[in-house]
């Protein structure tokens, strides 16, 4: 039990960084903690946020979700270009290279900065013809749009905290990358209720309220990251120095993070697609259902990407390490604990369901619809579970293109075309919900395959 503890203890505190030597299973252990954590935070602030929206209605709850699938895709550049950041300052860690490896985060941080403030400014402009090409009523564009347009304005700061964290999660530090979100997302999850209803001097700012939360809470955990690569205790330290545009370090990011940026946007543009359907052919309750599920369903997606990014670390550094069979052992592994445990949280929700659809909202047809999107799709979480690790283990490698092409198929030529054919068949919204289901199932099943073939263990970055 002492031990045990211990290793905890150490995983929280990130005491290890070098993850090329030793027990296997300890090496996810400390990574897979930390980043699992970090996660739960995430998708705690993802649940508690729609709680509180949605205290304010409907329409909230919609148009939070309405701008959120169409966010997706600001967060498929800022995650390519993480993944991107990872796979390159892993693999220079595993060489021993922590001086390049400060110099390929400072590349990536003025690359994200620049993307940032291009897409704040186009989002801001187009706020309202986003909200209404998404089915959003007049109703719900005028009561909504200040939070679309808060959101788009300020995505810089959402871009450079998942950036950061990938900045750290390749280096090895994921206790710093948890303490980020668990500052920023507790911040958040605080402010949340103050500016939506009011407190005290400050005024109830509604749906908007959740935006400024948002910002305050993210800006804050950017300014952390910052301060501790520039004088904290993270093996990757930078300076003034580095920030010069360094063309073949930035063309070699958006190379592999562009591989990156497809595959996420891929499956970003497959939710942004089930969420039209739903909103277009269903009733507004409908769509408040899917939402609040989807919203369940990533507190427990989340946490699990946290053990699927401790399997792209270890890859990255073995890969430098020059031990491809450790790096496809722990990869094994990875997806084995995950298998784990998103089959018990499978049970546990689809036994709850009716419950905790019910915490969201009191309206028969919203749980009714939340309750069918959440049992089905949960259905999928013995294959899901296999999907994410194998998919973040390529990634790990830097074989960007191998998850991309796989998500195309299982997305774009399964889960978009099924959906479609379901619904004007007459399936209603289960329709969407098994299509989900059933590409998700089709996309492990082939990484499992192309994982086996061992190619990925030749890429070099």
């Amino acid at each position: 039990m002492n031990k045990t503890i211990k290793l905890i203890w150490d995983a929280i505190r990130g005491t290890e960084k070098d993850f090329t030597s030793g027990s296997i299973n300890r090496a996810i252990v400390l990574l897979s903690i930390p980043m699992i954590l970090e996660m739960v935070m995430e998708s705690t602030f993802a649940v508690v946020d729609i709680y509180f929206v949605g205290k304010i209605g409907e329409n909230a709850i919609n148009t939070v979700g309405l701008t959120e699938s169409v966010l997706m895709l600001v967060y498929s550049l800022a995650i390519g270009l993480a993944m991107g950041a990872t796979a390159m300052i892993s693999r220079r860690i595993g060489e021993k290279k922590p001086e390049e490896a400060a110099n390929v985060a400072v590349q990536a941080i003025m690359l994200s900065a620049t993307i940032a403030i291009i897409v704040g400014a186009l989002g801001f402009y187009f706020a309202e013809d986003i909200l209404r090409m998404m089915g959003a009523s007049d109703e719900m564009i005028s009561s909504g749009i200040g939070y679309t347009k808060i959101i788009f304005a300020t995505n810089i700061v959402i871009m450079l905290i998942f950036l950061l964290n990938g900045v750290f999660r390749g280096a090895g530090d994921a206790s710093i990358a948890m303490r980020v979100l668990w500052l920023s997302n507790g911040l958040n999850i605080i402010l949340d209720p103050i500016f939506i209803f009011g407190f005290g001097p400050i005024p109830a700012f509604g749906v908007e309220g959740a935006a400024i939360a948002t910002t305050i809470g993210r800006g804050t955990g950017v300014l952390f990251q910052l301060y501790i690569l520039f004088n904290g205790s993270s093996i990757i330290k930078i300076s003034i120095r580095y920030f010069k545009v360094q063309l073949k370090v930035i063309w070699r990011l958006i190379d592999i993070g562009s591989g990156s940026f497809f595959q996420f946007f891929i499956g970003s543009a497959s939710w942004i697609f089930m969420t039209y359907i739903i909103s277009n052919n269903f009733s507004e309750m409908v769509l408040s259902g899917y939402i609040i599920s989807i919203r369940v369903i990533i507190f427990t997606i989340l946490p699990s990407w946290g053990i699927a990014n401790a399997a792209a670390t270890l890859v990255g550094q073995n890969l430098g390490a020059k031990q491809p069979e450790r790096a496809e052992k722990s990869v094994w592994r990875s997806a084995f604990f995950n298998m784990i445990f998103m089959v018990t949280v499978s049970i546990i929700f689809f036994t709850n369901a009716e419950f905790i659809i019910g915490i969201f909202s009191n309206k028969p047809e919203v749980i009714q619809a939340g309750v069918q999107s959440l049992k089905i799709i949960i259905g999928g979480y013995l294959f899901f579970a296999y999907g994410m690790v194998l998919s973040q283990a390529f990634n790990g490698a830097g074989d960007t293109y191998t998850p991309t092409a796989i998500n195309f198929v299982a997305f774009w030529m399964i889960q978009i075309p099924l959906a479609w054919y379901l619904v004007n068949q007459g399936y209603g919204p289960p329709g969407v919900y098994w299509s989900i289901f059933f590409s998700e199932s089709i996309l492990a099943l082939i990484c499992i395959y192309v994982f086996r073939l061992g190619r990925w263990k030749k890429v070099e970055i």
